[in-house]
């Protein structure tokens, strides 16, 4: 459904992203932000679901800053490999999302939404009133506890699994008592309840989450 675009940051790095487009008229633009594993079928296809519900949608290639065309297994050696690769690419992620918005900015108002790494990168984004976004998703995002002081820039959904073994139950709960404004939601589910490619995944939360999700976006994306 959707094909690979080059982009280019305001540091100059070139790199690439899935692009997937609406069959009708955009609703507005969606930036789908990938988990550690890369810009592999899951979140191209998280992707096209998006566009399915009439956005404009890009999942930018965060790990290009690395080497092109990284993906990973869901297994214990990609989540190493994984969580190595977002320590080196994080500082400069920020600068991808933005021009990731910036390119479906067209389509109309623009929002976020990531899973995993890319859920702690909506919020950190979100709370960056320059990014200009009129909503933004956050799927199981590790950073949100320590980052809850932060003030958010706009209507912010955030969707948290109570058997996540990398995101305790206490702390996304802490995180949801210090950002009332924010819509939190707890799944009996564990992290990674979203894809159904690995086996945390949990149809029913996934489901639950994704209709909310889509709920969210149309009231806030007029």
């Amino acid at each position: 459904m959707g094909s690979m675009i080059r982009l280019t940051a305001s540091d100059k790095h070139e790199f690439s992203a899935y692009l997937s487009a609406p069959e009708g008229p955009s609703k507005g633009g969606v930036v789908v932000l990938q988990e550690i594993f890369g810009v592999n079928s899951h979140i191209k296809e998280v992707t096209d679901r998006v566009a399915t519900a009439g956005y404009l949608a890009i999942a930018p290639a965060l790990f290009d800053r690395i080497k092109p065309d990284i993906t990973l297994q869901y297994d214990d050696v990609g989540v190493l490999k994984g969580r190595q690769l977002k320590d080196e690419t994080d500082p400069n992620s920020e600068l991808d999302v933005k021009v990731a918005l910036e390119h479906v900015r067209s389509a109309g108002n623009v929002a976020a939404i990531g899973f995993c790494w890319g859920g702690s990168l909506a919020w950190r984004v979100a709370t960056d009133e320059a990014s200009g976004l009129a909503a933004a998703i956050s799927y199981y995002g590790g950073e949100l506890p320590s980052l809850a002081s932060r003030m958010v820039a706009c209507p912010f959904m955030a969707h948290f699994g109570i058997h996540d073994g990398s995101i305790p139950e206490e702390g996304a709960r802490a995180f949801a008592s210090a950002q009332p404004m924010v819509e939190t939601y707890f799944y009996d589910a564990g992290h990674g309840f979203n894809c159904d490619h690995r086996s945390q995944y949990d149809a029913s939360a996934a489901q639950t989450a994704w209709d909310r999700s889509m709920t969210f976006l149309a009231k806030h994306m007029i």
